[in-house]
Order: C-alpha cells, then sequence, then structure tokens
C-alpha cells in the first residue's frame, strides 16, 4: 500500500484540464473496443487519468435487484469496498436523485461513506443510467482537498453518460449473441433429436409439399434433398396403400388428428409394418395451421428392439443377483452397463488377492457360547466388508474367522487393483488398531488381524454345475496368498514382490527376510506394509 504524501505535496493545486479536449480524446477510446470488459477499463481509467485523481471505481448492478452492488473494475493502488451496500445513505440518495455528488473536503456527512479509502479528501460520484434502468456508479476519490472543480465535475460527468451508453450496447449485443448461440444450438439439438429418432418422422408445409424429413425416413422411403417442396402425398402414393394416401390428404386439408393407422409400407431395402400418427402443427394464433407432421413406427422393428431389450435385462439381472452381495454398488452399476467385463464361465487375469484372518481367535472361541462368538465375527466383518466395497475389491467368501477378496475380478486394472489392495488391509489394521472400534470388545478385545496379499495369474469364473455355481476364483496365486496371511503377524500386512511393483511410491513399505511357502521351491521376496504415503491416494486420484 502507498504511504501517505506528505502536507505541503498535497497542498500543490493540481493543474486544470480542458474538459471538452479530453472528453474528446476519451471518446475516441471508448469507442475503439466493443466488448464490455474493455469499455470498463476505458471508463475507469480515463476517469482516474484525466481527471490526476488517486483512485476510481466501478461498481455494477447485480442480476438481483435487492443485492448490494459490486467492485467490477478499479484503477489506483488504494483500498475500496468489494461491495457497495444499497442503504448506504450516499448509494441511495444518487439511486434516488440520479444526479453526481461532489465531497471535496472529508467531514461527517451522508457523502462520507464514498471516501473509499480512509486517506482520500474528496470525491465524485457518478450514477451511469440508460433508457433500460440503472448500470451502475462510478465514484472517483482523491486525496487533495477541493480537486474536483468545475472542469473535472463537466468531464467526468459527460464522459460518463457517453459510457453508459456505450456499456448498455455492449450489453445487449452481449445479450443478442448469446440468444443467437441459444437459438443456434436449439437448432442443432433440434436436428440431432429428430435424427436420432427410430420412428420415421415427415413433415409438409402449409401446401402439403414435402418440409423435412429424418435420417430413418431418408432410408426406408429413399428420400433426398432434391424431394423437399414436393408434394408429399405424390412422393408417398407408391409407397402406401391408396386408403393410407387419401387419409393423409384428408387429414392434411381438414387439419384434423388421426391416430394409430396401420398398414404395410414398401421400403426402399425391405416392407416395414407401421402405425401412422398424423398431426397438424400450430402456429402462435391456435387456428392457424402451420403445416403437418406425420410419424410412422416400425413396429417391426419395435419388436425386434423389445427382444434385444429384455435379453440385456436378463443378463444384467443376472449380473446383480451375482455380484451385488460381495461388490460395490458402482462396480456393480459398471458391470451391468458392460456384461462382458463379467466374464461369465471362466476367464484368466492377473488380480490381486487378500486374505485376512484372525489372529488369537481358536483360543478365544474355546468356551464361547456359538451365538456370541457369531456376534464378535459379524460386528468385525461389517466394519471389515465396508472397507473392501469402498476400495473397490471383490468379497469371495468368508472361511470361518478369515476374509478372502480379490481385486481385479471381475474387471482389471492391474496398478490400480494393486493399490487398493494392499491401502484396504491397512485401513483395517488401523480400525483394528483405534481404541474407538465398534468391534473387538470386552472378552474379543485382544483379537488382532494379519493379513495377506499378491498379485498374480488367476482363473476366475462361475464355478460349479448348472444346479449349484458360484463366481470364485482359482489359481498359485490364491494360495500364495493364502500361506502369506499365516507369515504375518497379528497387526501386518505382508505382501509379494509382485504387488511391490504394481505399487509405485505411495506406500511405506519394510523389506522382510525371503519366506518359504508350500508349493514354491525358491523363497519369496516379501514386504511390510506400513503405512499410506501422506498426498499419496489424492496423486493417484
Amino acid at each position: 500500500m502507498r504511504s501517505e504524501a506528505p502536507a505541503s505535496r498535497r497542498s500543490v493545486k493540481t493543474p486544470a484540464i480542458d474538459p471538452f479536449d479530453e472528453l474528446a480524446r476519451s471518446s475516441g477510446r471508448l469507442t475503439a473496443v466493443s466488448d464490455f470488459s474493455g469499455i470498463e477499463a476505458a471508463l475507469v481509467d480515463q476517469a482516474c487519468d484525466v481527471t490526476r485523481s488517486d483512485l476510481a471505481t466501478l461498481y455494477l448492478e447485480p442480476s438481483d435487484p435487492g443485492a448490494p452492488l459490486r467492485l467490477s473494475r478499479r484503477r489506483g493502488a488504494w483500498d475500496a469496498p468489494a461491495r457497495l451496500a444499497r442503504d448506504e445513505p450516499a448509494v441511495s440518495f444518487i439511486a434516488e436523485c440520479g444526479e453526481a455528488v461532489v465531497l471535496n473536503e472529508r467531514r461527517p456527512c451522508f457523502l462520507e461513506g464514498l471516501l473509499l479509502d480512509p486517506r482520500m479528501r474528496s470525491l465524485i460520484a457518478v450514477p451511469l443510467t440508460t433508457p433500460r434502468g440503472p448500470v451502475g456508479l462510478l465514484v472517483v476519490n482523491s486525496r487533495e482537498i477541493r480537486h474536483f472543480d468545475r472542469d473535472r465535475f463537466n468531464y467526468i460527468t459527460a464522459y460518463s453518460a457517453l459510457a453508459a451508453g456505450t456499456l448498455n450496447n455492449a450489453r445487449l449485443y452481449a445479450e443478442l449473441k448469446e440468444r443467437a448461440a441459444l437459438i443456434e444450438a436449439l437448432e442443432r439439438y433440434q436436428a440431432s433429436v429428430f435424427g436420432a429418432m427410430t420412428n420415421l418422422l415427415v413433415t409438409a408445409d402449409p401446401g402439403g409439399a414435402l418440409r423435412f424429413f429424418n435420417e430413418a425416413s431418408a432410408e426406408a422411403f429413399g428420400f433426398t434433398a432434391g424431394d423437399e417442396g414436393k408434394p408429399l402425398a405424390e412422393l408417398l402414393r407408391t409407397r402406401l396403400s391408396a386408403k393410407v394416401v387419401l387419409a393423409i390428404e384428408r387429414s392434411m386439408e381438414e387439419g384434423s388428428t388421426v391416430l394409430g393407422i396401420e398398414g404395410i409400407a414398401k421400403g426402399r431395402d425391405h416392407e416395414i409394418d407401421f402405425s401412422l400418427n398424423l398431426s397438424p402443427i400450430r402456429g402462435k394464433r391456435s387456428d392457424r395451421r402451420d403445416g403437418h407432421v406425420l410419424v410412422f413406427a416400425d413396429q417391426s422393428r419395435e419388436r425386434e428392439l423389445k427382444e434385444r431389450v429384455e435379453v440385456v435385462v436378463e443378463e444384467r439381472r443376472v449380473i446383480k443377483d451375482m455380484f451385488s452381495r460381495y461388490l460395490s454398488e458402482e462396480v456393480v452399476s459398471h458391470l451391468m452397463e458392460t456384461p462382458a467385463l463379467a466374464g461369465l464361465g471362466g476367464s484368466g487375469k492377473r488380480a490381486t488377492v487378500f486374505f485376512a484372518d484372525i489372529r488369537g481367535y481358536t483360543s478365544f472361541s474355546e468356551g464361547k457360547r456359538p451365538e456370541y462368538v457369531v456376534e464378535v465375527l459379524n460386528e468385525y466383518f461389517s466394519e471389515a466388508v465396508e472397507v473392501v466395497a469402498r476400495r473397490r475389491g471383490f468379497i469371495d467368501k468368508f472361511i470361518g474367522d478369515c476374509i478372502m477378496a480379490a481385486w481385479g475380478v471381475p474387471m482389471t486394472s492391474e496398478e490400480e487393483d494393486a493399490r487398493n489392495a494392499v491401502s484396504c488391509a491397512i485401513e483395517i489394521q488401523k480400525l483394528v488398531a483405534d481404541p474407538r472400534r465398534t468391534f473387538f470388545r470386552g472378552e474379543a478385545a485382544h483379537l488382532q488381524v494379519g493379513i495377506g496379499v499378491h498379485t498374480g495369474y488367476l482363473v476366475a469364473g462361475n464355478l460349479g454345475s448348472p444346479r449349484r455355481m458360484n463366481y470364485s476364483m482359482i489359481g498359485d496365486t490364491v494360495n500364495v496368498a493364502a500361506r502369506l496371511e499365516g507369515v504375518a503377524s497379528g497387526g501386518e500386512v505382508i505382501i509379494t514382490e509382485d504387488t511391490r511393483v504394481l505399487l509405485g511410491d505411495g506406500f511405506v513399505l519394510e523389506e522382510r527376510a525371503p519366506v518359504r511357502v508350500k508349493g514354491k521351491s525358491n523363497p519369496i521376496r516379501i514386504y511390510s506394509a506400513v503405512e499410506i504415503r501422506p498426498g499419496a491416494e489424492r496423486r493417484s486420484s
């Protein structure tokens, strides 16, 4: 912020200006720009520079009549409020009288609120109005006492009147462009809608000549651009029966609506079993007809589409029944949109498998009522399954006190699958370690969870027989993940090298000594996944 000038400097009188000469020059700059923003800049800059003032501001009328005026443009390195309230005495006075006001010395009065910075000592405020209504308020401040003399007043008021009209014209031009763009967009939209219709749409003008036809009509009846303007009844006479053509002619002559005329049309490539609706197009006056519209519904095609829809609906129902209990709603919805991803019948893919087992469960369950043990498990499973679903995982099964889940089935995205699986495992361990947890309470408070994660090739799909099937996974990858779960201590997440290479740098990992697992001749490199690095999830998303 600029510092206050010495008193001796402020006492020097600012040189006078020639208002007519300056107005001529300013008008030239104002007319050189056509957009609203450029006119704003010209108004404020010239008001500040020509009058040699310290601060010039433009406050515009908002779209809401009751809202305060908002600061739109400022010139000068001094403070100015972002809003001017309508109940401010000076603002309401100017709005009521519609005249410019001048205050040439800071003193307690109703105009003092338009001295926008404490260091300002004189002001002029000019309302910007047009025949359409108010546009805004120009407020110019100076640190000099009695700065705004008659010449400056005449210049600013004349220039503001000219700028208000120019601003109004620019705003009207912008509105006109927006309206033209909207009309053009609506025309494109209408053409797209009509073009996308599977029904055959044809329109005629008031004289019965062809005016418009969509793509489906062109394909069926062989219409071309050269047919526009020809009698529609004549064009259809070779395609439709004489009875149907007569009904069309009568409907167009009388301006009547006729629904449900059925028949067989001779299409360009095949016959069309149609149902025809005829309806007049009304103008702004209800008694004036602006033509006729004919809509042919291809009933044979509708039957074919209905059969296809029924097949798709059944496929989606099967997928929803199969996966809704094990996957998040988002993933199930995606599968219903693309049923092929489900891989019904079994398919090979790379996936990340996760086993989470409760440590100390066997000794804990001894001597306990089965109902109590089930209650403890269900409280834990309810929380853990929510984490798996939120992390886009697939719950394969519950094996006693163990959760088996996978990422990459039925949809595959290897790096994201591995990150989601490890993030899920770490999140579950944090839940277990949280003293405010809602499970593992009382006698179960000492229970912990060990988790093993491995990525590799497996087969996933419907396994079983026609009488009893279940979507599941088999393969060496599943076996290795199950063995790793046994390696993990309570509170630990153990992952393999195959999973680690897919994680990037988003996790804190600690390498452990290689381990031998059943079925593998060589030791496996393993790591303990400690935590997610801060910000890693935002970067991956």
